[in-house]
């Protein structure tokens, strides 16, 4: 947002405009992309496309978000790591330019206001459609905390796991955070772990002032549940992190990805973009 600039309430392009509907996503035959309205709620398309079994790869932590707004701003999240940002999975925009036309663009097609609009943070137009590309859809995700004192140790193993993206075995999510001691010791990252190891966490962030975290999550179906568990256990004998400080849940594809809940009511959410 710029002195003067204009911020667009992107929710008032969608078909239904604060409610979840089937009006905004359009799945292809085929099931290898949607068209998206520019002012559906990524939610939507999570709730939409897993009907059918398929989703986007990649996603914001956040999914009260609106598909033209994030697309305008990148979309970085944990699986960026291995499938890019958001823009890096659009095939296809419908776009509203400055001066009021209508374009549909592609890496193929008009090509240099395709490249432009995404991540080009509302300055070359407004994205009125996408075509996002989508992939089966995993049943479940073990998902892993651990804990780490010292700062070379923690992005050692974040670059370890980096390095890995390309492979099989690789993990599907990843992200690192900070707790800092801000006197708050049931912030959300130690309210993970079992409540017998909170004491032990918030002291070691008291002495240390920062202690650094890793997400990570492994995602699965029932079909190759026992390769993942050997994997996640490998992984944890690789990484070095705070003996004692790492804890698992296992959930499903869909409370994993929709683990931050809306900032306010979904009936007033307006998402600027």
């Amino acid at each position: 947002m710029v002195r003067n600039g204009v911020v667009l309430n992107m929710r008032s392009l969608s078909n239904s405009a604060g409610n979840a509907g089937s009006n905004n996503v359009v799945v292809s035959p085929d099931r290898t992309f949607a068209d998206v309205s520019g002012g559906a709620l990524w939610i939507e398309v999570l709730n939409e496309t897993l009907k059918l079994g398929v989703a986007p790869v990649t996603w914001t932590d956040l999914l009260y978000l609106t598909v033209g707004g994030a697309l305008s701003n990148a979309g970085i999240g944990g699986q960026t790591f291995r499938f890019g940002p958001q823009i890096a999975n659009v095939h296809e925009l419908d776009v509203v330019t400055g001066k009021g036309e209508i374009v549909t663009c592609s890496a193929n097609k008009s090509s240099e206001l395709f490249y432009a609009v995404l991540g080009g943070l509302g300055q070359f137009g407004v994205i009125t459609r996408a075509r996002i590309a989508l992939a089966p859809a995993p049943q479940r995700v073990k998902w892993m905390r651990l804990l780490y004192s010292d700062f070379t140790t923690f992005s050692n193993d974040q670059e370890k796991i980096i390095a890995n993206y390309s492979q099989p075995d690789s993990v599907d999510y990843l992200e690192g955070q900070v707790l800092l001691d801000n006197g708050t010791p049931n912030m959300w990252e130690t309210s993970f772990f079992p409540t017998e190891v909170v004491p032990t966490i918030t002291s070691l962030v008291k002495e240390k002032g920062v202690v650094y975290a890793l997400e990570v999550a492994i995602y699965y179906n029932s079909t190759n549940e026992e390769i993942k568990d050997q994997q996640m256990k490998q992984l944890i004998r690789q990484l070095n992190n705070e003996r004692g400080l790492a804890a698992m849940k296992d959930v499903t594809y869909y409370k994993f990805l929709d683990r931050i809940p809306c900032p306010v009511p979904r009936s007033r959410s307006r998402t600027r973009g």
